[in-house]
């Protein structure tokens, strides 16, 4: 899955769950329900092995990516404000949300291999539901629309 959604749904856990004890373990747990969703995203590890390196395309989809997940990240957090504490609660909940992912990237993007990381892409990559881009696209941006209607509403 992209992290937008990742980090949209753990934005939103955070939100509705003001006690962090509570909401940050429940932001980091989201990201292995998400997994469940059918789902389509580059497929960094396919490339890696097969190029020896992500392709250009893959790139730019994943910085638009986190770009976006910033972005929705810093807005959701900002509407709490001047209430810093749950500004951070937020924040916190959005890196962990996308963090399983967010380790993969030396892996990836630094060439930086290790035998655990790889061990870790595998299990994540056996929780993964992977579907055609026409559909795995539009699961996500149902999942980022309901998550903010669940925020806004």
């Amino acid at each position: 899955m992209l992290e937008t959604p990742h980090v949209i749904v753990g934005a939103a856990i955070a939100t509705k769950v003001v006690n962090p004890a509570l909401a940050l373990p429940l932001a980091f747990g989201s990201h292995f329900i998400l997994e469940r969703v059918p789902h389509w995203n580059p497929h960094l590890n396919t490339e890696k092995n097969k190029f020896g390196k992500i392709t250009v395309v893959s790139t730019k989809i994943v910085i638009l990516d986190v770009v976006l997940s910033l972005v929705g990240g810093f807005y959701i957090a900002s509407r709490v404000l001047p209430d810093t504490g749950r500004f951070i609660t937020i924040l916190a909940a959005c890196i962990l949300a996308a963090l399983p992912d967010l380790i993969e990237g030396p892996y990836f993007f630094l060439n930086m291999k290790s035998k655990l990381i790889e061990r870790w892409i595998a299990f994540q990559k056996s929780l993964q539901v992977d579907t055609g881009i026409f559909t795995g696209l539009l699961t996500q941006l149902i999942t980022v629309i309901a998550t903010f209607w669940w925020i806004l509403g």
